[in-house]
């Protein structure tokens, strides 16, 4: 099973990834959710992964956080729940957020999501309504949720593409200017790198 790719980006073209590791090309499909945080092609990465096997074929799966992975595992194990629906959920809501919705049973703004159905969304919640505990908590707490500061999540990005907690910091703290989200703070301190 391939857990990780550490590599260099090659393209991305949603939901296609391109990403080259030791000289080899590997094909993946992420959701939304990564793709926006994902840098320039060129860059060096890192995405968890899950690879699927059907008869047809293998097909790679990647997310920028062990969060994501995990809820697009749990969602897949689901009866009538499969990867395309999987990523369309996470391109549609943040990790925290899914769990939210389904701890408050809010079926209807589950079919607000693409390729959601009414039914779909209920058996969701029904499903997934007793793994909202101590489970979901862990899951949750990966994820950030709506409290995480732009710099503790950028921090997080910086270490999933393989920097030191201890180099994230001081890169992120650096980079650092008021009103910046993540996803700015991100490409400031990657870039402050390259230069640096």
């Amino acid at each position: 099973m391939i857990g990780h790719l550490n590599g260099k980006l090659m393209s991305k073209q949603p939901p296609l990834l391109l990403v080259e590791v030791a000289g080899v090309g590997y094909e993946l499909e992420a959701p939304l959710s990564t793709i926006e945080k994902l840098p320039e092609p060129g860059a060096a990465i890192q995405l968890h992964t899950h690879l699927s096997v059907r008869e047809d074929a293998h097909v790679l799966f990647g997310f920028i956080t062990l969060a994501e992975k995990n809820l697009f595992r749990e969602l897949i194990k689901l009866n009538g729940v499969g990867p395309k629906l999987a990523l369309s959920i996470l391109s549609g809501l943040s990790v925290g957020d899914f769990w939210n919705l389904v701890r408050n049973q809010d079926a209807a703004r589950l079919t607000q999501l693409q390729g959601v159905g009414k039914k779909t969304a209920e058996r969701l919640v029904l499903e997934l309504k007793d793994r909202t505990g101590a489970q979901v908590e862990t899951i949750g707490a990966m994820s950030g949720g709506a409290t995480s500061s732009p710099l503790h999540e950028a921090r997080r990005a910086l270490e999933t593409l393989g920097y030191k907690p201890a180099e994230a910091i001081r890169m992120s703290e650096a980079a650092y200017q008021d009103g910046m989200n993540s996803e700015q703070l991100v490409r400031e301190s990657l870039k402050r790198a390259v230069r640096g």
